[in-house]
């Protein structure tokens, strides 16, 4: 949902009348001048929370101090014929996890692949925001969900050049148009060598980090340039540097204050069943990462963009290890950090069934209740509507 700053409302329209105790005519006859200034009021409020939500200049702003924004990600579960694409999320997909966890989400992450469309999204942006949301959107410019590859067709090199600027000015202009608030983010993870866009893959400790620099600065300036100044920018990066090297930390891969409006952070527990390493708790992640973050980003609202722990890991219990993080995130441990956003999503790694990532929350009866009793418990901390406010 979305509220507007000046109101504590999600919605202009949300009064109504007691009409037990009044006839028929007394209450129209006495309520006629009230209902016409009402009516008018709400219009008028209607129609400056639409062009505010719909103007130029409207951003998302950080949750009240010692709350959190609570975001959704749906990627569904792979099969022999379906790998997730990270967009298959449907209206359906929310309705379901707000109902089962009973709170609701301010965001929608989703990918938008380039090897599938480079176009705006602007049909799943636009029934995300129908639902009262905020989309966010991670833009891949990569030709395939494949991992640990170099890229050839959206090389970081390219994206230099202007090879893309046409499709990204396009791309700018059509974000323009939507209007209203877009939470955006490129070049995900890159300190981790699984993306194309990591230094291993561009250049190595000499070249690739300021490669990734460039080529992001690149995009924001192109989008800025052409009007498009209802994206939020927001900096996402992996919790652990790997390869573990010193050219390979994050720090080397950060674009400047003035390119990001937030930062993002993912910190997973193991992410398959099979996994060894990774079993350290939400916390042990957060005291290595958090602080690098607050000195590098001073000031800049930090979100958990991505979270999550395998169900059937036999090293990590997931509902354990869920409980735990959300305990600390709710406890406000971290006081920069403004949202959080659990990772549903399953995938094949091979041949054998048992090794499948499984992710999602309503798949877990234990994962669930930890969900429900922590949101429950913590009710006055979770922001559930986006607040929009004046740039």
């Amino acid at each position: 949902m979305i509220t507007f700053c000046g109101t504590n409302k999600s919605r202009p329209d949300g009064q109504r009348f007691d009409r037990r105790s009044m006839t028929a005519a007394s209450f129209v006859l006495c309520l006629a001048p009230v209902i016409t200034a009402k009516w008018i009021c709400r219009s008028l409020l209607g129609l400056a929370c639409v062009a505010q939500l719909h103007g130029e200049s409207a951003r998302v702003a950080t949750p009240p101090a010692g709350k959190l924004y609570h975001g959704f990600y749906w990627g569904g579960v792979g099969t022999d014929r379906h790998d997730p694409t990270e967009h298959d999320v449907t209206p359906e997909d929310v309705a379901r996890y707000e109902q089962t966890i009973g709170k609701q989400t301010a965001w929608i992450y989703f990918s938008n692949n380039w090897f599938e469309s480079r176009k705006f999204p602007v049909a799943m942006c636009s029934w995300i925001r129908d639902l009262k949301k905020i989309p966010y959107v991670r833009l891949m410019l990569r030709s395939s969900v494949d991992q640990k590859h170099s890229e050839k067709a959206f090389s970081l090199q390219k994206i230099i050049a202007g090879d893309f600027d046409v499709d990204l000015r396009a791309w700018a202009r059509d974000a323009k148009s939507f209007g209203s608030p877009i939470l955006i983010e490129w070049g995900t993870e890159p300190n981790g060598n699984w993306f194309s866009w990591n230094g291993k893959w561009n250049g190595g400790a000499k070249e690739g980090p300021a490669r990734y620099i460039a080529a992001y600065r690149h995009i924001v300036d192109l989008m800025r340039t052409g009007g498009a100044d209802n994206l939020i920018w927001v900096w996402h990066v992996n919790w652990l540097d790997e390869p573990e090297r010193k050219w390979n930390r994050f720090e080397n891969y950060f674009p400047g204050e003035n390119y990001c409006d937030w930062v993002g952070l993912s910190a997973y527990g193991p992410t398959t069943p099979t996994t060894r390493d990774g079993t350290e708790s939400f916390r042990f992640k957060m005291r290595e990462a958090y602080p690098r973050l607050t000195k590098i980003a001073p000031g800049k609202p930090i979100i958990i963009a991505e979270f999550g722990c395998d169900l059937h890991n036999r090293r990590a219990d997931a509902a354990r290890w869920a409980k735990s993080a959300l305990e600390d995130l709710f406890s406000n441990r971290w006081p920069a950090i403004t949202g959080l956003c659990w990772w549903n999503e399953g995938w094949q790694n091979d041949d054998r069934k048992k090794h499948d990532t499984d992710m999602i929350v309503l798949h877990d009866v234990d994962l669930t209740g930890v969900f429900q009793e922590e949101f429950a418990r913590n009710a006055d901390k979770i922001q559930e509507s986006a607040i929009i406010s004046p740039r």
